[in-house]
């Protein structure tokens, strides 16, 4: 691309950084998109550092060495978090929100794409330090947030199908007990869908007792992969503690009281905010 002035250069480094996370960029291969010397990018680099990292839009990382470079990594400061998550909480709690078997409706919020991308920062701030190699879902409104956080994290997301798709050929399928129903399930995913051994983080939109996770941390199972990690957008708490199939997990919202007769309900933020 043609010489810019600084003013300018750091202008469209500042995109080139924000568009490519998670991806180790050279100071080579900066200095020869910008016509600069390695020291003139090495000194606006610096700068936009300080300013992701004053705003809360995350860090750029350095790494040194003949292959190394800089790498940019999404975050959300800890008091911006909290007061997004407030603000849902508040739209999460609204009566005409209350579905049939304590269950809330989102599907408006998680169309969302401001939001998808703050609720995005957040599993990426959360999983950070997690070494991860694909996201994974189940069909259908996890699907969102799965590719929110992948954008931020630069990773594949895989999705499980209620049923076997023809398209996708041989699959693996297993069956689940629903935690919140006790009903018996279905769930596959593609052969090809996942290398063995994969590390992967689950993601989802709503847990109750946690049978779906399981399930699909079963499934994983039969693939030899690693869950690294779970990360819920709202948990239920009307599910006592014996019942919940799962311990290790992140949320990001909880339903803490639900009345069905007069659609009042309580949503806070869930354990990511968590001090103690």
């Amino acid at each position: 691309m043609k010489k810019l002035k600084r003013s300018a250069r750091l202008v469209e480094m500042t995109q080139y950084l924000l568009s490519r996370p998670h991806t180790l960029i050279s100071l080579t291969a900066f200095a020869d998109r910008y016509q600069s010397a390695k020291s003139s990018i090495s000194e606006d680099l610096a700068i936009i550092k300080e300013v992701f990292e004053e705003e809360g839009i995350g860090e750029l990382n350095t790494l040194a060495g003949a292959a190394g470079g800089v790498k940019f990594a999404p975050k959300m400061h800890a008091s911006d978090a909290l007061d997004i998550m407030n603000n849902i909480c508040r739209q999460l709690e609204q009566p005409e929100r209350v579905l049939p078997g304590g269950y809330l409706y989102m599907t408006d919020m998680l169309g969302q794409p401001e939001l998808l991308a703050d609720i995005g920062r957040m599993f990426a701030t959360a999983f950070a330090a997690r070494k991860i190699d694909v996201i994974m879902t189940v069909e259908t409104k996890g699907i969102p947030l799965a590719y929110a956080t992948a954008a931020c994290l630069n990773l594949p997301v895989v999705i499980v199908r209620r049923d076997n798709k023809v398209t996708e050929g041989s699959a693996v399928s297993i069956n689940y007990v629903s935690g919140s129903n006790k009903r018996i399930q279905t769930m596959s995913l593609a052969r090809r869908a996942l290398k063995e051994q994969s590390r992967v983080l689950i993601i989802d939109d709503f847990m109750k007792a946690g049978g779906t996770i399981q399930g699909m941390m079963d499934l994983l199972f039969e693939f030899k992969a690693t869950v690294a990690g779970v990360g819920v957008f709202v948990e239920s708490g009307e599910v006592e503690l014996e019942e919940r199939l799962l311990e290790d997990y992140v949320s990001l919202a909880k339903l803490t009281a639900v009345d069905l007769k007069t659609k009042q309900t309580t949503v806070i933020p869930g354990n990511y905010f968590r001090t103690e």
